[in-house]
């Protein structure tokens, strides 16, 4: 699977979460989680750790391997992380699909970086992944990250009540698709 670096906004780049990715991985969900928190599961103390990113990134490149997971993270010139996107529950078969889930820091909002991830990963999951489609949620009041998946060609498929624990609790999310391709799985995967 080809899932290539490539410059997404000026001074930032687009690429796979790596093993080495600990330490700055910690230092950007510390520096995030005020700004997280209305959008996120409670995180333990822990998760704000570099040992706690440790185990993290390990599960996710084993899930990764395992054909279940694709993790990028945003980085600027230096290694800063400044935001992540991720497709995940990959399923193959006459679904071909994924959901997809992204944060972009505080001081980057508003700059084109999520629009620009979300294109770029859609792009990356249809013609090195093969995925036919693409699932998103959101809590209904995140109106922001809607106008970017809406940006981005997803379209709204409904309201799930109490879909996701978010925050310490069950909260309503819309839920969004965007379909990638229509072509045949069986032709298509045989390329």
């Amino acid at each position: 699977m080809n899932i290539d670096d490539g410059e997404m906004a000026a001074g930032v780049t687009l690429r796979p979460l790596g093993a080495g990715d600990a330490e700055a991985s910690a230092q950007a969900y510390a520096v995030n989680r005020e700004h997280l928190a209305p959008w996120e599961p409670v995180r333990p103390d822990s998760f704000f750790t570099p040992e706690g990113q440790r185990e993290r990134i390990e599960g996710l490149l084993r899930q990764r391997d395992e054909g279940a997971v694709v993790p990028w993270v945003f980085e600027e010139k230096g290694g800063r992380i400044v935001g992540a996107i991720t497709l995940t529950g990959i399923t193959r078969g006459p679904f071909c699909s994924a959901y997809l889930g992204y944060w972009v820091a505080a001081d980057r909002q508003g700059r084109g970086l999520a629009s620009a991830a979300v294109s770029r990963v859609c792009g990356l999951a249809r013609d090195a992944v093969g995925l036919h489609r693409i699932e998103a949620s959101t809590l209904v009041e995140n109106t922001g990250s809607q106008r970017v998946l809406e940006k981005c060609g997803f379209g709204l498929i409904g309201t799930a009540p109490q879909y996701l624990h978010i925050n310490g609790r069950w909260r309503d999310s819309r839920l969004f698709q965007r379909i990638l391709h229509d072509e045949d799985p069986a032709l298509r995967n045989a390329r």
